[in-house]
């Protein structure tokens, strides 16, 4: 919390604490105005990648339709496949609306290249929430991995959020069929796997043993750098299209890309074997799936300013946050830790009602399919739980860390913020202090 010396006195009026909330907002932006500058010329880099991938596969509005049907030879998806693969730098990519989710096109990508007496290894520690029930962590007798005769073994991040790579080489072995790489920190407290680390790793791995996949859950991770993944080694990835790629206008969907033969090993699990990848219509939302795609890069990049701000502004106030303002990142999410439940709350409930949709809801911590611990979200977003609009998110368990991510526009997180300064003052958990 934050020194309580040269505070206001007396008695604090709405517009005090506003005015208060606003400077500290100011002073954190004017500081932060290089690191924003550099996020925007970023975009520049990620842009020039989709449009020259849209310029070789000679985009056009005809490509906008999709099939009814099996949709055979709809040359809108395969446009589509192309052009995502060219942007992320791999032999093939799959994108598909019957994708529910994130995990949905992880956990194909997991059966469609794994078979029983294969092992798994996660490199990065404990997998996502969401991951727990595939591999069979808990929730056993669901189809899970382990009910498929398919070993887990977990590998923890050494103290300095690094890959344990001496650990990693040792446990490989004859049935070690893929390593799983989190590039993001999803609920943990830790930096997120930068593309140079991804890449030390995959060269290492691969030099020991050639048949290894490595496989990247790369959400959250989408134009953040320069580079992804499969431009710099790994074999498989895979995402979400409500997060960084969709550019926060795609209602659904999620894609994998890699190797050729993996990325049709993966999508036989989703369509079936023999229709791997030729089925799958596309609603007619093929043009909004590449709109979204040309929006990704200045929509990232607005995210990363808003973790910047968000980070800045809560250290400022005297919390923890991971990363620090202006740090390398490698995904968009920003993490607070407010060691409080009641401010965990305050903060979601301001966030929600400074959102566009919803906001006269009242975020509670509740149960929510996939997660062992009650969760409170929040997040009034015009794609239901898209994360790569404003959103925040906790597990209800100490020491009560605040997961932030995505943002359209920087000056809507400044509005959100303003509010939860306010409310968290006026519940007695903040203290005004003036600036030297």
């Amino acid at each position: 919390m934050p020194f309580v010396e040269n505070c206001y006195s007396g008695v604090i009026n709405e517009e005090q604490v506003e005015a208060w909330a606003e400077e500290q907002i100011f002073f954190v932006s004017e500081i932060l105005q290089p690191i924003f500058q550099r996020r925007t010329k970023a975009v520049l880099t990620n842009l020039q990648k989709v449009l020259d991938a849209f310029a070789t596969e000679k985009l056009g509005t005809h490509h906008f339709s999709s099939l009814t049907g099996y949709a055979h030879s709809d040359q809108g998806r395969e446009v589509i496949d192309r052009v995502f693969a060219r942007v992320l730098g791999a032999e093939k990519a799959a994108v598909r609306m019957q994708f529910v989710s994130g995990t949905h096109a992880i956990t194909s990508a997991l059966f469609g290249v794994l078979r029983p007496g294969d092992e798994l290894i996660a490199v990065t520690g404990k997998p996502y929430d969401t991951l727990e029930e595939v591999i069979g962590l808990r929730g056993k007798g669901q189809g899970s991995l382990a009910d498929f005769g398919i070993s887990y073994k977990e590998i923890n991040l050494l103290d300095d959020d690094s890959l344990d790579i001496s650990t990693i080489e040792s446990a490989l072995g004859p049935k070690t069929r893929m390593i799983f790489i989190q590039r993001s920190c999803g609920y943990t407290w830790r930096h997120p796997l930068l593309i140079d680390s991804i890449k030390h790793l995959c060269e290492r791995v691969h030099r020991k043993e050639p048949k290894v996949v490595c496989f990247v859950d790369n959400c959250y991770g989408e134009f953040v750098e320069e580079s992804e993944p499969t431009e710099v080694g790994a074999d498989l990835i895979a995402g979400s299209l409500i997060k960084n790629l969709g550019g926060t206008i795609v209602p659904t969907g999620g894609y994998i890309a890699g190797r050729s033969d993996l990325v049709e090993k993966a999508c036989c699990r989703l369509t079936a074997p023999g229709i791997g990848t030729e089925g799958g219509i596309g609603f007619d939302l093929n043009r909004v799936i590449l709109q979204g795609l040309f929006l990704a890069p200045q929509m990232v990049a607005e995210s990363l300013i808003g973790a910047d701000l968000v980070a800045g502004v809560f250290r400022k106030l005297g919390f923890e946050v991971l990363p620090l303002p202006g740090e390398r990142r490698s995904d968009l999410i920003q993490s607070v830790q407010l060691c409080d439940p009641e401010a965990l709350k305050i903060v979601c409930r301001a966030f929600q009602a400074m959102s566009p949709v919803g906001s006269f809801l009242d975020p509670v911590p509740s149960s929510t399919p996939g997660y062992e611990c009650d969760l409170i979200m929040s997040g009034g977003t015009f794609i239901d739980g898209s994360t790569s609009e404003f959103s925040a998110d906790a597990p209800l368990i100490p020491p009560y860390n605040l997961f932030v991510q995505g943002g359209t526009h920087h000056a809507h997180i400044k509005i959100a913020l303003k509010r939860a300064i306010v409310d968290l003052v006026k519940s007695g958990i903040l203290t005004m202090v003036r600036d030297e």
